[in-house]
């Protein structure tokens, strides 16, 4: 009995490593250009941000907010602080909604992470994230332009954990908590992705999720919820999944209702929208992520 579960594991090696081998090296450099940003560029982001409240950019606005949502490190947690105290000094609710969004759905370290499902599905889920935020943008510029959207009144000062005066402590303790954070869910999602490896027959995971399946896009849309925890875990799982024959849009519906829905992101926009429009967000998230999956199985085959 013993032998036989250790020959099993065993056999489990080749799988282990080959993911390690493709997404390992993507793993450390998005830890090191996500620290290295959050340490060296948050301040500008917040720049950024104050020079576009001070501009009349209109609804063009919406594009540069969704795109600043993207490039910057922060998470939602870390971004609403920041779009309260914009609230308050006259930030549009429409570009404050296209930067919560994009920020909810990406940042550098993510782009990194997702250099390892190739440039194809990299350069479509940059494009998703990015017209997910303006888009969110345009439906509140559209449907709450005399009503906020936003209630910030329950959300305090951030709190910023990079404060040690030697700059390059700073840096190597911002990777110390980045490794902490993404390292035990990174490896979660490889064994869970090698168990898929080893006992799912291909052909059964591609005939669900595979060729031009809208009920497996629904159905990878459903499964992000539960299962995209951290973005660090989700890149070797549907590594994985891509290995069985999942179709890029199944993977990148996948990828546009996990973030969102992640227990942190979920309670935090539930502080800033109040009942109707949580409603709402989960609604256009959902109905979102399963349109880009849609279109990019149809229009991509």
């Amino acid at each position: 009995m013993i032998e036989a579960v250790a020959s099993e594991l065993r056999s489990l090696g080749p799988y282990f490593l080959w993911q390690l081998r493709e997404i390992g090296p993507y793993w450390v450099l998005g830890i090191i250009l996500g620290s290295t940003i959050s340490v060296f560029g948050k301040g500008r982001v917040h720049v950024i941000l104050h020079t576009m409240q001070r501009r009349r950019l209109g609804v063009s606005g919406i594009f540069f907010a969704s795109v600043l949502g993207i490039v910057s490190p922060l998470s939602l947690h870390g971004t609403i602080p920041i779009a309260a105290a914009l609230s308050e000094k006259g930030m549009k609710d429409y570009w404050l909604a296209a930067l919560m969004m994009s920020s909810m759905l990406l940042n550098p370290q993510q782009i990194i992470y997702s250099a390892a499902l190739g440039p194809f599905l990299l350069a479509a889920r940059l494009t998703a994230c990015c017209l997910c935020g303006v888009i969110a943008g345009l439906f509140v510029r559209h449907f709450f332009r005399e009503k906020g959207f936003f209630n910030f009144s329950g959300f305090g000062p951030g709190t910023d954990r990079d404060t040690d005066p030697r700059l390059w402590l700073r840096w190597l303790k911002n990777i110390g908590r980045n490794i902490r954070a993404t390292g035990p869910w990174f490896f979660l999602g490889m064994v869970l992705a090698v168990l898929f490896l080893r006992y799912v027959p291909a052909s059964a995971f591609s005939d669900f999720f595979g060729g031009q399946n809208s009920f497996g896009v629904a159905m990878a849309s459903l499964m992000g919820i539960p299962l995209y925890v951290c973005g660090g875990g989700a890149i070797p799982l549907l590594l994985g999944w891509l290995q069985r024959g999942m179709s890029p849009g199944a993977a990148i519906a996948f990828t546009l209702t996990g973030p969102p829905t992640k227990i942190t992101n979920l309670s935090a926009a539930k502080i800033v929208l109040g009942n109707r429009n949580y409603v709402l967000y989960l609604v256009f998230v959902f109905a979102f992520s399963l349109l880009s999956g849609l279109f990019l199985t149809f229009f991509s085959a």
